[in-house]
């Protein structure tokens, strides 16, 4: 999987541009380990124009098999241990897939097609989520998995790598080629997701992801939940203050605006998890647009002095960690992973 190619030793000063969750965890990984961190983002400290923002935080590489290539489970397993490693108090509960009786043969293809879980029945589910009681007949159960919540995680990731000695600067719009020319013994990471395109990378897309907060104290949740749907992986994540996040969809757009039809299905698919969900408040509609390259799969490109780091699609959260690990490995000793780095 690894092999060795030239390594940049020496190498003491890295900028990061980008502090959503790919930048954060990159940021962490080289000012722990000795560097002189510079994270640079053009948003305020609020983060509220990241794709980050907007995002569901569940680390969950096995349900993601069900969709996704053998890679992106290789990497979100190794990143849940970095994130018991970084930030021990991660929330690891599992997650739960469950589905109606009508949508059987695409529930029974999932557990197929993932691996990692145990089926619970109706007594099983209550057990865990007494909210549940009664609702599904049968579960899948992922015990290893986790959840982050994104808007407290990502000023969490900002305070320790500051700890560590990371300088942060906010409202701070620089370009990785500038930088790249002004330093003269270091290396630039480029995580600006989409924004990277103004440099030259043209094969990246938004992935537009819509998602709805609601607020009940009807409804107690420990874990996030699946509901199988027909087109959509849709999951209910539980935050705190009694409020859940309904996502997301998948749409090949790059407007950032949620549809009526969105709305209506993912509400709907809260219902169909419990009616209490219906006398819900809601708190939030929006969506983010998640960067994807034409196979959905992440990649760092490694450019003499700047690395570009991108790509990670729905696996935020989940691939930020490993990704960060294979970088500063190569920048240490010039560790090579093929399936997801590319050497110009």
């Amino acid at each position: 999987m690894l092999q060795k190619a030239k390594s940049p030793r020496g190498e003491s000063s890295i900028n990061i541009i980008g502090a959503g969750i790919a930048g954060s965890w990159q940021a962490l990984l080289f000012a722990r380990a000795g560097y002189d961190v510079t994270l640079h983002e053009r948003g305020d400290a609020e983060m509220t124009q990241a794709t980050s923002h907007w995002a569901g935080g569940m680390l969950a590489p096995w349900c993601e098999r069900e969709a996704s290539e053998p890679v992106i489970t290789r990497l979100g397993i190794r990143s849940l241990d970095l994130w018991r490693e970084q930030l021990p108090e991660t929330p690891f509960n599992g997650s739960l897939v469950v589905s109606h009786p009508r949508d059987r043969t695409d529930f029974e293809r999932f557990a197929k097609l993932t691996t990692d879980h145990e089926r619970l029945d109706a007594s099983g589910i209550a057990e865990l989520e007494p909210s549940l009681d009664g609702r599904f007949r049968e579960a899948l159960f992922f015990a290893g998995e986790g959840h982050v919540e994104p808007r407290a995680v990502l000023p969490k990731l900002h305070r320790q790598l500051a700890e560590a000695g990371a300088a942060i600067k906010f409202q701070s719009d620089c370009e990785p080629d500038k930088i790249a020319q002004e330093i003269k013994n270091g290396i630039v990471i480029d995580c600006r997701g989409l924004a990277a395109r103004e440099s030259g990378t043209r094969d990246l897309r938004g992935v537009k992801g819509e998602m709805v907060i609601i607020e009940t104290p009807e409804v107690q949740l420990s874990r996030p939940v699946r509901l199988i749907h027909p087109r959509w992986p849709l999951y209910i994540i539980p935050r705190d203050g009694n409020r859940f996040m309904i996502g997301a969809t998948t749409v090949e757009a790059e407007d950032t605006g949620v549809s009526v039809r969105s709305a209506l299905e993912l509400l709907t698919a809260a219902y169909a998890v419990h009616p209490a969900f219906a006398e819900a408040r809601i708190v939030e509609i929006g969506a983010g647009l998640r960067p994807a390259f034409p196979d959905n799969l992440p990649r760092i490109a490694i450019d003499a002095k700047r690395i570009s780091v991108n790509g990670l699609y729905r696996h935020g959260f989940l691939l930020a960690p490993a990704l960060a690990e294979l970088t500063l490995a190569y920048v240490e000793r010039g560790a090579i992973d093929n399936e997801v780095m590319q050497c110009s």
